[in-house]
C-alpha cells in the first residue's frame, strides 16, 4: 500500500518532535540526534524531519511504496509525469536501505518515490558530500548526472 512522504528540515529537533508528536497524537516511530520519523495511518504518511537540511522548512515530498510491483507502477507514473528522472537505485538514507528515484515537480519541488527494503544505523551521506538535484534539498536528492553515474546514499525511507 502506497504512503505519502513528507520531509521538512528544521533547526531544532527536540522542540520539533514535541510539535509534532502533539500535532499527530502519537511519538516518533524512529528518533536518532539528527532525525524523527511518524509512521502514521491516519493520514496515511511517512512524516520525517531532519536538522540535516540546508534551511529549515519543506524539503522534499515522496511515495513511499509497499512492494516491488508497487514500485515499478509509481515508476511508470514518473516517466507519465515527464521530466528529468534520476534513477538513485539501492541506497542508504534516513537510518534506512531502499530504492529510489528522483523528479523535480514544475514548481521545482523534489519529489522521490522509493521502497523501504530494510533498516541502517548510519543516515547516509552527509550534506556537505551528497551530490543534489538543481533545486538542492539534503541528503536525499542526487544530482543530475552525477547521481546518474554515482548512485550514493540518500533519504525518506
Amino acid at each position: 500500500m502506497k504512503r505519502m512522504h513528507v520531509h521538512i528540515a528544521v533547526a531544532d529537533l527536540e522542540s520539533a518532535i514535541g510539535f509534532y508528536s502533539a500535532l499527530f497524537a502519537a511519538p516518533p516511530a524512529v528518533v536518532k540526534a539528527d532525525y524523527a520519523k511518524w509512521m502514521l495511518d491516519d493520514p496515511r504518511v511517512n512524516f520525517a524531519i531532519s536538522t540535516r537540511g540546508k534551511q529549515p522548512g519543506l524539503d522534499h515530498l515522496g511515495i513511499q511504496v509497499g512492494s516491488k510491483d508497487e514500485l515499478t507502477d509509481v515508476y511508470a507514473r514518473l516517466r507519465q509525469a515527464g521530466g528529468k528522472i534520476i534513477e538513485q537505485g539501492q541506497t542508504t538514507c534516513c537510518y534506512a536501505q531502499s530504492e529510489k528515484s528522483w523528479i523535480d515537480d514544475p514548481a521545482g519541488i523534489s519529489w522521490e518515490t522509493f521502497f523501504t527494503t530494510g533498516e541502517s544505523t548510519d543516515y547516509g551521506v552527509s550534506v556537505e558530500n551528497d551530490p543534489r538535484l538543481a533545486h538542492a534539498k539534503t541528503c536525499c536528492a542526487p544530482q543530475g548526472a552525477l547521481a546518474a553515474q554515482e548512485p550514493s546514499a540518500c533519504c525518506g525511507a
